[in-house]
């Protein structure tokens, strides 16, 4: 495999709300010299485009509304490193926790090959984490997992884990231990590289580590004669019901490795990076519809997996983020995108890094490349040197509130349809239009995207909406092979049909009794209910 992909490692940061995503991949960015000194979420968050005006949104909530993402390179203990040693290239997702947003988290996880899982100590394992788990799962994506907030009083460590085996449903093994926690934590100890590291509070600067031999009376002296007896205890009892560490079966999805630390005070940090740099998985092979992609291959081709508008809010530009599958990416060179069946030129495709962005001549297969978007792009648009290959796996998922929107202000209605079509097009939410009186309806996952839309309306586009209620159970998109049948569908249900951004024809039940009565008179229309069919 050629070096260059072999050093790259791309994974996501996933878990519950406010278990401390953002807070980590901080402290990331410290270790890979990006920053000089972590900021904290609930003062300045630390984002591709710290400047745009998504700022004032996550900064009131302080949560993440978006994925973002961030690359740097990182060579393990660098001291003692020979002096031609290849650096990896860590690529970043942050995710969002909140589930308004999930979407947005599901499309992320087809664009990695492994995943970290943030899990509180004191709450162990939530509901979005679930979910999230079983979306690994479906794709057999490694994860490791990271308990964090060690330094607040929570529980014990081996609950922790069996909680972790059975809700997650898959095997874990401790990489490293806690000695006690909260008030009284004093550190972790390293099983995989057998070293001890002392805590001290600091939440920018970095801790020291000490090599040591369990059995020493030199732990005594580090930790105190009653802690270190305790560990020494802990630790024979988790080389007992652990098996050994195989870096095979974490790579096929069925052991997580498990560390605990503290993300705020930047510990336990660097060790879950440098085990995670070591044996995380380089990019892997993607399945595409017609046949599987390897990463060395010669050709590039690569998928949009996510778009994002106005990340410069003086130019109103969208960017969209394409993950590159195969094959190496040249800037100018031209490529096929293949659902317009279009050649394509990028002059200026960019990579981010925390608040900067740069022109980049090349990508390999792994690296996440940003691509100046002005309208052609679609999620799951798939890119290559020439042959007509498709991606799957990126669904819009049926939506489950909706509400009509429209227009405030009359003078400002080329500014509102601009708007609309752009946040559309991110996928932040679906946008239908009723033929029977040609109003516009937004459907999304969760409430929170109705304030987000109104919001950005307001504040990127200078437009005003206002939204109406509208009783709506499911929408869902029809299609049939009998043009008549549909036809009489159509007519029957006319008040309830309508047309996503795509011209395709939905239907919105207003109930599950009329969707599951319309089912059953119309056998030759299928119900589609997400929008990849």
């Amino acid at each position: 495999m050629n070096p260059e992909i072999e050093r790259r490692r791309t994974f996501a940061i996933i878990s519950h709300p406010d278990a401390g995503k953002t807070t980590l991949t901080e402290k990331f960015l410290l270790f890979g010299g990006q920053i000089q000194v972590a900021g904290a979420v609930k003062s300045n968050k630390i984002r591709k485009t710290a400047t745009s005006d998504w700022m004032d949104i996550e900064k009131q909530r302080g949560i993440s509304v978006s994925t973002s993402v961030m690359e740097f390179d990182y060579l393990p203990d660098a001291e003692n490193q020979p002096a031609d040693a290849q650096p990896y290239k860590v690529n970043i997702l942050d995710t969002p926790g909140h589930q308004d947003f999930a979407e947005d988290t599901y499309r992320t996880l087809t664009a990695v090959d492994s995943a970290i899982i943030v899990v509180d100590s004191a709450k162990g394992v939530e509901a979005q984490t679930r979910k999230l788990m079983e979306v690994c799962r479906m794709r057999n994506t490694p994860v490791i997992i990271f308990v964090n907030k060690m330094d607040r009083e929570g529980r014990d460590p081996f609950d922790i884990l069996d909680e972790l085996e059975q809700e997650l449903q898959i095997n874990v093994r401790p990489l490293s231990w806690p000695i006690n926690q909260g008030q009284k934590f004093k550190g972790v100890y390293n099983i995989y590289e057998q070293q001890l590291n002392l805590f001290t509070p600091n939440k920018q600067r970095v801790t020291e580590k000490v090599a040591i031999d369990i059995s020493s009376s030199e732990l005594d002296e580090q930790v105190g004669a009653q802690d270190a007896e305790r560990l020494r205890e802990e630790l024979e009892l988790v080389s007992g019901v652990y098996p050994e560490f195989d870096v095979e079966t974490y790579r096929s999805a069925e052991v997580a490795p498990v560390f605990f630390g503290s993300a705020l005070n930047n510990f336990g940090v660097q060790e879950l990076l440098n085990c995670f740099v070591d044996i995380a998985p380089s990019p892997k092979p993607t399945m595409a519809e017609e046949r599987m992609v390897n990463p060395d291959e010669s050709k590039f081709t690569g998928f949009i997996f996510k778009i994002t508008a106005n990340i410069d809010p003086n130019h109103r530009s969208c960017i969209a983020f394409c993950k590159v599958c195969s094959g190496k990416f040249v800037r100018n060179q031209p490529y096929l995108h293949v659902g317009e069946n279009k050649t394509l030129r990028f002059s200026s495709p960019t990579q981010f890094m925390a608040q900067r962005k740069s022109t980049i001549d090349e990508a390999w297969a792994g690296d996440i490349v940003g691509l100046p978007d002005n309208g052609i792009f679609k999620i799951g648009d798939t890119l290559t040197e020439g042959e007509k290959i498709h991606f799957r796996g990126l669904p819009s998922f049926s939506p489950e509130l909706f509400k009509y929107i429209e227009n405030d202000d009359p003078m400002k209605a080329k500014q509102f349809q601009k708007g609309l079509d752009q946040l559309m097009n991110e996928g932040v939410a679906q946008l239908f239009v009723n033929q029977f009186n040609g109003r516009k309806i937004v459907g999304t996952v969760g409430q929170l995207q109705f304030e987000v839309i109104q919001y950005r309306l307001e504040n990127e586009y200078n437009a005003k909406c206002r939204w109406e209620s509208v009783h709506l159970h499911k929408a869902c998109w029809v299609e049939s092979d009998d043009e008549k049948e549909l036809d009489a569908f159509k007519k029957r249900k006319y008040q309830y049909m309508a047309k996503d951004k795509d011209g395709r024809d939905v239907f919105l039940a207003d109930s599950g009794y009329v969707l599951s009565m319309a089912q059953q008179d119309f056998e030759n229309i299928r119900f589609h209910f997400t929008s990849e069919f």
